[in-house]
């Protein structure tokens, strides 16, 4: 007997850029799992016009709003265009070239449960590109509560806050404003794990971060993601060295900022 699992009460956002197989990939794997939401929002940043027809024809099929722009403004704005659409109390945001797994539906109802009983949290991550998050305090059912210390020298610290999938409140802009827009995409996203930490964000990290979502990429839609497996991972000495003295700077810049950035106005 398959299990149905609604969540009227969460917004499922997608940001979609020139990967409309991947969008329907995503979108067609959430309903095998019979995972519903209050609304799905695709915020379209200019696509190709071949991506876009094909989006448009699928909105029919998966029943979602799209929200398009004339010209291509970056993943800032694409997210803040999204974001502002929403009308229900949670968003859960991913981008289309993620699927999520067999097991997520269940786990997804857990963190949804946490953020219903715990008001103060802001946040819950499903995902991390390369290792999980290094200051964890054990919450609950697979979950851990990401803390932060300034005596931990692990730059991974700084970034509680990723836009890789994850589940939040749909009034986050008004504690940690809006994504910056103009910029790159890993600098917008720095930009708002540093505002995460200067404004006090609760956020639960799954402790399991490899098995809730799938980053997925064909030959014909790949990532705009970097490859950072080599630097990280690199035996030589040279290259070790110089990550070690990059990631040391790396800690001390991001300390400075995080106490004395200020951000534009929220």
């Amino acid at each position: 007997m398959n299990i149905s699992y609604s969540f009227p009460e969460v917004t499922l956002l997608i940001t979609h850029y020139n990967r409309s197989s991947s969008l329907e990939r995503l979108l067609a794997t959430f309903r095998q799992l019979n995972c519903t939401f209050g609304e799905i929002i695709v915020s379209d940043d200019a696509s190709k016009p071949e991506h876009l027809e094909h989006v448009k024809a699928m909105q029919p099929e998966y029943d979602f709003r799209l929200i398009t722009t004339p010209l291509n403004k970056g993943h800032g704005h694409s997210m803040n265009k999204g974001q502002d659409q929403v009308k229900t109390e949670y968003t859960i945001y991913v981008q289309e070239d993620f699927v999520p797994s067999a097991i997520f539906p269940v786990r997804f109802q857990d963190a949804l449960q946490f953020m219903k009983e715990d008001k103060q949290l802001d946040y819950i991550r499903f995902w991390a590109y390369l290792t999980s998050y290094p200051m964890l305090k054990p919450y609950g059912k697979g979950f851990s509560e990401m803390t932060y210390s300034f005596w931990n020298t692990d730059h991974l610290k700084f970034y509680q806050y990723s836009d890789t999938p994850h589940l939040r409140r749909s009034t986050f802009f008004q504690k940690f404003g809006r994504y910056k827009e103009g910029l790159k995409g890993d600098v917008i996203d720095y930009l708002m794990a540093i505002s995460f930490l200067q404004n006090k964000g609760k956020g639960l990290f799954y402790n399991e971060y490899t098995t809730l979502f799938s980053h997925e990429n064909s030959h014909d839609e790949p990532s705009t993601m970097r490859d950072l497996k080599n630097w990280k991972q690199s035996y030589n000495v040279f290259v070790r060295a110089m990550r070690w003295a990059y990631l040391k700077y790396k800690w001390m810049k991001c300390t400075w900022q995080v106490k004395f950035m200020r951000l534009q106005d929220k």
